[in-house]
């Protein structure tokens, strides 16, 4: 019976591994711009490759790194990137349940280390009970793409010229679009909030009663407010309360 778990758990992991390949090679080059993102708020490619391990989550990175760049406090990091990264204690949750309920606590510890957009996706897909081994040689292949994608990205763009790296830094602003666009496209309401989001920062840069307050505190603040407003004006309805309704 031992073999066979083992031989089980193996199998598990070579199709994780298998499905993580398309998804590190997608994080090597979001991660790459990222480093690009790192260098210019000073940070060298090792912290980089650090911050990526740790931190693997690219809105929680952009947030690090924009406002390690505008030199903001610990504080102020820590709490924009728990807001910024919110979303995987849902994801936590949902994929728990995917798990046997004999799953052992270090596991599931494991398992959520490297709970990402694309990692969660892949592995809530799996029919039936998850094996926590898929989700390693998933996360084998993504954490790796991750992290190096960033250190080469700070390295890279301390060799090139200035002028190069500025235009490779637009590629920044192309993944901020590439998380923002396709769901504000679906849904008014997170249209309504991005837009409000850009003339309310816009607001608040120009507005001299908050002249005294860390462009960090601004971000956490309208973060907060703007995103629960949404949610206490526009709950999301289950499925089983809009087939009711």
């Amino acid at each position: 019976m031992e073999a066979i778990a083992i031989d089980s758990n193996k199998t598990c992991f070579q199709r994780g591994i298998r499905d993580g390949m398309p998804i590190a090679l997608g994080y090597f080059a979001v991660s790459f711009t990222l480093g690009l993102a790192a260098k210019n708020a000073g940070f060298s490619a090792l912290q980089a490759m650090i911050e990526s391990l740790t931190n693997n989550a690219s809105a929680g990175e952009y947030a690090v790194f924009s406002l390690a760049a505008a030199g903001a406090s610990y504080w102020e990091v820590a709490i924009m990137t728990l807001v910024t990264n919110a979303r995987y204690l849902l994801m936590s949750c949902s994929l728990s349940q995917k798990l046997a309920p004999d799953t052992p606590l270090l596991h599931r510890m494991l398992v959520a280390y490297d709970i990402t957009d694309e990692v969660f996706g892949v592995s809530i897909a799996v029919p039936g009970r998850l094996n926590p081994w898929y989700t390693y040689g998933a996360m084998s292949m993504a954490i790796p793409g991750w992290g190096f994608g960033t250190f080469l990205g700070v390295a890279v763009g301390s060799i090139l010229p200035l002028r190069l790296v500025s235009a490779l830094s637009v590629g920044l602003y192309g993944m901020f679009l590439a998380i923002i666009v396709p769901p504000a496209r679906d849904n008014r309401v997170i249209l309504g909030a991005v837009l409000l989001s850009f003339a309310a920062s816009f607001a608040a840069s120009r507005w001299q009663l908050l002249a005294g307050i860390s462009s960090g505190v601004k971000t956490i603040i309208l973060t907060v407010v703007i995103a629960l407003a949404a949610a206490v004006l526009f709950p999301v309805k289950d499925e089983e309360g809009a087939s009711k309704s």
